[in-house]
């Protein structure tokens, strides 16, 4: 009970704009510095290479929250473009993770999908790759809707599928053929579009992985769940799928045990590098997934 009224409190705070506004004045506070690397490209970047130098590859996603206006989604357009000629330019072996609203989703959709083209163009230029990372399930449709036009024009998008919406393995198997992350979920959703009960979660977390690795595409897995990790690399085993068609994926500075681990058994594992300013929303978001997430925030309070 006192575990789910926390996750409650860390989302609601996450979707508040005046804390999210205020946030980012404040730099990175709370412990968000271990999971945030930066504010800048330039810091973003060092981090990345001193990743890749440990094996593991990564994929950037410059935060951003609560985009309301023309001018500030282009700016957030061009600071993905700059960010994708930055990691160029270094050689790192890194692709970049996307937020349709922060390119303007809510403010007009034929708008964010030419701010979206621009990107792509730039990653295409660089021979890379971007992932449109899935929102609230709010923006699913939309979200699904644009992926399937933009692939009509470029082979370098994919997007995220979340396991505890009910609708995610039909979404999964109408991919089919399109490159995939696939996460459990972090959002708040209502029972009547998402599964509550964790064991409900993974067992369709197992099946829609299951199902995309078995299509031949190229699967992203999205977890720090050591159990899930376990089945997966048997369910890989068994059905003789080449560890060149697919990943793990974990956030930066999360189990980096594991996240070692699995590079030096010949794993690609990818780190999800988030950076920038508009650190609040996703930060909350992190500590609402796991309780045992507390701990970062607390060291980074008391370390003040």
């Amino acid at each position: 009970m006192l575990a789910e009224v926390s996750k409650n409190v860390f989302l609601h705070a996450s979707q508040n704009k005046a804390l999210n506004k205020a946030a980012k004045k404040w730099g990175l506070r709370f412990g968000a510095a271990q999971v945030v690397a930066g504010d800048t490209i330039e810091h973003a970047i060092k981090k990345v290479r001193e990743l890749n130098e440990k094996g593991l590859v990564c994929t950037l996603d410059h935060l951003g929250e609560f985009v309301s206006s023309r001018e500030e989604a282009i700016e957030a357009t061009q600071y993905n473009v700059r960010t994708l000629e930055a990691m160029g330019q270094a050689g790192v072996t890194c692709n970049l993770s996307v937020k349709m609203t922060q390119l303007g989703l809510d403010i007009d959709r034929s708008f964010c999908v030419e701010n979206m083209r621009r990107i792509l163009e730039t990653a295409k230029k660089y021979d890379n790759f971007v992932r449109i990372d899935m929102e609230d399930y709010a923006h699913c449709q939309m979200t699904l809707d644009i992926l399937r036009e933009l692939r009509e024009t470029f082979d370098n998008v994919g997007t995220v599928i979340q396991a505890y919406l009910f609708r995610a393995e039909q979404d999964v198997k109408e991919l089919k053929g399109i490159p995939l992350r696939l996460v459990k979920g972090a959002y708040q959703e209502s029972p009547t579009v998402a599964f509550q009960d964790k064991a409900q979660i993974d067992e369709n977390y197992m099946r829609i992985i299951e199902e995309h690795l078995l299509s031949g595409t190229y699967t992203a897995i999205a977890s720090h769940d050591h159990n899930i990790i376990a089945k997966v690399k048997e369910f890989a085993h068994k059905n003789n799928i080449p560890r060149t068609q697919f990943e793990f994926q974990m956030l930066y500075g999360f189990r980096t045990d594991m996240q070692l681990s699995l590079a030096k058994e010949g794993y690609t594992m990818r780190v999800y590098v988030p950076f920038g300013n508009d650190w609040f929303g996703y930060f909350m978001r992190r500590l609402a997934e796991r309780p045992q997430n507390v701990a970062f925030a607390l060291k980074g309070f008391f370390s003040k």
